[in-house]
């Protein structure tokens, strides 16, 4: 099971670092409810928050969450105990330092409409769960028992990132600094060169090629044709005639001579 669920939380912060650009370490803004879930379970946040996304997170909360905890900790000493744990967290300053309003309504307030802080919510109380999931790329934590539950992405974060996805084209004001950022840089569209890749040599298209049959002369091909093969006959000569012709070369050697 727990292979599975770090899988899952893997899976949901990509989504968020892809689409939202969230970055390490990670901000986590905990309210008191978050808190005193914490502390019924025997949850310690920061050690147990660590582990379960695998990286470093910074624990915040805000001057409204703080006297929240207080005002209720006069009435019972778990929520007391809770503001103990929430008062060990950075602050994160917040607008309301004057009048201090309730941490729900102060939490949505730091969100705000696209939650440019890339904030991640810890918190237990429902209905503020459920204005964060109206509000694209805002991701909601909390305690299920003892165990960190962190939602998957709402339907307003994945449809804000589709449309975000097909609007990847810079504008022309972007195209002209960039264009700006090169000439300063000395990068013209003349003078960088790009580097042409070698392609892996082949074998030599030559060599491929099919050797070819040596022709076949005209009597070879006639004789290839009938199957049979002519062979050139001898004529032979008599003994008797060879002498007769060799004694009349000789007389008529001899009489020209005397002539």
């Amino acid at each position: 099971m727990k292979t599975s669920r770090h899988k899952k939380v893997r899976k949901n912060l990509g989504f968020y670092i892809n689409n939202y650009k969230f970055r390490q370490p990670f901000q986590v803004l905990i309210d008191g409810t978050f808190a005193f879930a914490a502390l019924q379970n025997k949850f310690n946040i920061q050690e147990q928050l660590t582990k379960y996304f695998k990286c470093e997170v910074k624990l915040l909360t805000t001057p409204c969450i703080i006297s929240e905890t207080e005002k209720l900790g006069i009435f019972s000493s778990a929520v007391s105990g809770a503001m103990q744990i929430v008062k060990q967290y950075a602050v994160h300053r917040c607008e309301h330092t004057r009048k201090p309003i309730s941490g729900s309504k102060c939490l949505r307030s730091m969100i705000g409409e696209n939650n440019n802080s890339r904030y991640i919510v810890a918190t237990q109380d429902r209905e503020l769960q459920e204005e964060l999931r109206i509000i694209p790329g805002v991701p909601v934590l909390y305690l299920h028992g003892k165990v960190p539950t962190l939602e998957s992405p709402s339907e307003a974060s994945r449809r804000h990132a589709e449309t975000l996805q097909k609007q990847l084209g810079m504008t022309t004001w972007e195209k002209e600094t960039v264009k700006e950022l090169r000439k300063h840089a000395g990068m013209t569209e003349e003078n960088v060169q790009l580097k042409k890749r070698k392609k892996k040599g082949g074998p030599n298209p030559l060599s491929c090629l099919k050797k070819k049959k040596p022709q076949a002369t005209a009597s070879n091909q006639t004789a290839t044709k009938s199957g049979k093969v002519r062979k050139k006959k001898k004529i032979k000569i008599a003994s008797h005639v060879k002498e007769a012709l060799i004694t009349e070369l000789k007389n008529k050697r001899e009489a020209s001579s005397n002539a």
